[in-house]
């Protein structure tokens, strides 16, 4: 395993690298969406780390965000957000990272998530805790709620689809301490894992979003669930992260939330 972490540090590390030296640069903008933006250097930094990656594990399958990979039944599945915060990144609003992450036999093993703008390198590796720069991190023992900063964040189509998660900000703001939107969910969930943050929920997230963070929220003593408190999956339509202490907690505050529950909208598995 420590060869695959130190690809994933080599491949996560080089791509900070270029996206710290082109913010504030002019950059070409694209549109995923109406309001979902892909820059020049989200696609450099894919095509950068699944190169780094190819050149050292040939057989293994791909899942990004950028281009879709065809898959060659591997049972080693490399998921790789190569920019997380690309919003944030073309508003040259320095809160974005890289996320880099390794499933075997469907399981995440290791987990990377680089802020290069503060120069910081979370990993873990299932079974082993979690590190920022080296250093062991661990979860914040803060309780209860109302005494605890969560973070969170909202869909693309948040103004047309009634899961849009206004609903539970709404209620978190009045259970909680603070609530942040800051915009890049690996780096929420990495600060998590290292007791910045207390929890953190979300919906409509996708696997390279969270594969890597909810590793490193887990190896750190945390708790992650689906916001059923059910055991997560990358896949899963929903992701609730916390220290473990006010887990029951958060979750009781989105059942309060009207949305669908779980069993009646499944989850989500591409």
């Amino acid at each position: 395993m420590k060869n695959y972490l130190d690809i994933a540090v080599r491949a996560a590390t080089a791509a900070g690298r270029m996206q710290r030296e082109r913010l504030w640069s002019e950059l070409d903008i694209e549109f995923k969406g109406e309001i979902n933006l892909v820059t020049e250097v989200d696609k450099a930094c894919e095509e950068l780390i699944v190169g780094m990656v190819r050149a050292a594990c040939p057989d293994h399958d791909i899942l990004a965000e950028e281009n879709d990979y065809a898959a060659s039944g591997s049972s080693c599945k490399w998921i790789i957000d190569p920019l997380d915060g690309t919003t944030n990144y073309a508003h040259g609003f320095p809160w974005f990272g890289v996320s880099i992450a390794l499933e075997i036999e469907g399981i995440v093993r290791l987990g990377v998530v680089y802020h290069p703008m503060m120069d910081e390198l979370f990993t873990a590796v299932k079974g082993e805790g979690a590190f920022v720069n080296g250093r062991p991190i661990h979860v914040s023992v803060r309780q209860p709620l109302k005494n605890c900063l969560l973070a969170t964040g909202f869909p693309y189509d948040r103004t047309w689809d009634n899961e849009n998660n206004f609903d539970n900000f709404m209620n978190f703001q009045m259970a909680a301490r603070a609530v942040r939107r800051a915009g890049a969910a690996a780096l929420d969930l990495a600060y998590v894992a290292a007791g910045r943050l207390d929890g953190y929920w979300e919906c409509k997230l996708k696997p390279w979003d969270v594969a890597a963070g909810q590793l490193l929220v887990a190896e750190a003593g945390g708790n992650v669930t689906n916001h059923a408190g059910e055991p997560f999956s990358v896949y899963d339509h929903r992701i609730l992260a916390s220290n473990g202490l006010i887990h029951a907690e958060m979750a009781a505050v989105l059942e309060k939330g009207n949305l669908p529950r779980l069993s009646e909208c499944g989850r989500k598995t591409t």
